[in-house]
């Protein structure tokens, strides 16, 4: 009897294992390419207890930007300006799995420098499929369009709504956000609840990509709250878990669908100056050859007492979509709102982009081309219409070759 008790206990242990192995596979992830059924190099153990996998992403850009005058703060400065050649992304990193129940993932970006050359840096452990605890540096739960892999965007560039900073009516120090929170260092508790939901809540520093180091106090205002950033994101999945891509050669067969709304308070976010809180809304969907997203987003700036200044209000929308013609070429449409002088003000900015990606080989090479066009209207006067605009290009367009592995 004793002897059948250790097998069939034996024998559950190797299914628990085998489950484990399941969920670790599906969420060995890094946020820069797709690593989904795609084998390329790899280290593991015997027992399959542990596996090491590096990856890359290198994307080489040749950009046209053209202003208008006043857009780059002077009237004698040229139309043309920020063009010629570029490296976005320089990322080479590694990610894995240890125990069944820990994955990983580090990566380095040598095109950028300071804080953001450590693109991320965490560890998650599964303690069951629904209850996941994540900490390093990694992406913040908010916005389809900064969450999806950052290999498969169906542009180059993002949409300007998700990017661009936004305008205030006077001049505050350190207070210029932009409508992203991006990477970020904390703590998450995140999961997939029966297939269908996926949740994700954190903590972070709120102070972004490009700062490593602890350096947040309390809030001014509010003596017992830590000023840093609290997010959450509540997805809904109604067929099943999606891959975080806008369009691959992978998923031309698929039909995935997610609806998900997110929020976020970042206390104090500008140091003794505002605190932002952010509301999301968006919708994404795999067709077969048919890729479709639209969100929208708003926030709100509450300045301190001692700025003695009103709440501001900002949002932004956008809707894009991307079809294969053929299995390698993928044409794409966008359409970017943008109330960047707030909601006091009037005027929108509004952004249509068109373009293609074409895939070469096994997919590892991408090459995509993107023109955008910047559009105001409905200020109340020339010198909104003006200033909306600073630091934007009236005409932009973009080719970017991406390799990955």
């Amino acid at each position: 009897m004793f002897a059948a008790a250790v097998a069939l206990w034996m024998a559950g242990t190797r299914v628990e294992a085998q489950v484990a192995k399941e969920i670790d596979d599906k969420y060995v992830e890094n946020d820069v390419v797709s690593l989904a059924g795609k084998k390329g190099i790899s280290f593991s153990t015997k027992m399959g207890d542990f596996l090491f996998k590096p990856y890359a992403l290198v994307q080489a850009s040749a950009t046209y930007n053209r202003y208008d005058e006043q857009g780059l703060e002077s009237h004698y400065a040229k139309s043309v300006a920020n063009s010629g050649f570029a490296i976005p992304n320089a990322i080479l990193g590694f990610t894995g799995k240890a125990f069944g129940i820990v994955t990983f993932n580090l990566s380095l970006n040598a095109a950028k420098s300071g804080g953001a050359l450590l693109q991320q840096a965490w560890f998650d452990v599964a303690l069951k499929e629904s209850f996941r605890v994540r900490v390093g540096k990694f992406k913040t739960p908010f916005m389809h369009g900064y969450l999806s892999t950052l290999g498969e965007t169906l542009f180059p560039v993002l949409p300007t709504s998700t990017s661009a900073s936004v305008l205030l009516p006077y001049d505050v120090n350190y207070a210029v956000p932009s409508m992203a929170t991006g990477f970020d260092l904390g703590v998450q508790i995140h999961g997939l609840i029966d297939g269908r939901w996926n949740y994700q809540l954190g903590v972070f520093n709120g102070t972004g990509i490009d700062v490593n180091v602890a350096s947040k106090t309390n809030c001014d205002d509010h003596k017992w709250l830590p000023a840093l950033l609290y997010a959450g994101r509540m997805a809904y999945l109604p067929k099943g878990e999606m891959p975080m891509s806008q369009g691959s050669p992978e998923n031309l067969s698929d039909d995935k669908m997610s609806i998900a709304v997110s929020a976020s308070y970042n206390a104090e976010a500008e140091f003794l100056t505002s605190s932002d809180t952010r509301v999301g809304l968006e919708f994404a969907w795999i067709k077969n050859r048919w890729y479709v997203a639209a969100e929208a987003f708003y926030m709100n700036m509450h300045f301190t007492k001692i700025m003695k200044k009103p709440d501001e209000h900002f949002w932004g929308t956008y809707a894009q979509i991307g079809y294969f013609f053929t299995n390698k070429l993928q044409g794409a449409v966008r359409y970017d709102l943008f109330d960047r002088n707030g909601t006091k003000s009037g005027g929108m900015l509004n952004m249509p982009a068109a373009g293609l990606n074409y895939y070469f080989f096994n997919n590892n090479l991408k090459l995509q081309v993107m023109y955008q066009y910047l559009g105001r209207t409905g200020h109340d006067t020339q010198n909104d219409r003006d200033e909306a605009a600073i630091g934007l290009a009236r005409h932009s367009a973009t080719a970017m070759l991406q390799f990955t592995f």
